[in-house]
């Protein structure tokens, strides 16, 4: 495990939006992505009969309903000991394969830094 203060600032930053998403909404995970001008998404978890997205696939689908044409980087808090491969496939979809996808734990503490590969 790796403290979050181990990242840089904008780094941690994502980490902290997707933190704060999670607790704040009550849902399995919050995820936070940062586009190619810096700008930020926070997500939760949606979970509708009809609709079934996890925190970093609503971030996502946020930051391309916006107009974003990349991403920088990606995180996601959760109880999960690794991003999912769903997951991974939407940051590397908008992201490209070498997009950082950082993954916490409900403290904030850095579980594992992935590619989006």
């Amino acid at each position: 495990m790796t403290d979050s203060t181990d990242l840089g600032a904008e780094d941690r930053k994502i980490v902290t939006l997707a933190r704060s998403a999670r607790a704040r909404n009550g849902v399995p995970e919050g995820a936070a992505v940062r586009d190619e001008t810096g700008r930020t998404y926070v997500a939760g978890t949606v979970r509708l009969e009809s609709l079934k997205l996890s925190a970093l696939q609503t971030a996502v689908a946020m930051a391309v309903a916006s107009g974003a044409t990349s991403l920088e980087a990606a995180a996601v808090v959760s109880e999960a000991e690794t991003p999912s491969d769903e997951d991974r496939a939407a940051v590397r979809d908008l992201g490209g394969p070498d997009t950082p996808v950082l993954l916490a734990g409900p403290d904030g503490t850095l579980r594992v830094s992935v590619t989006a590969g």
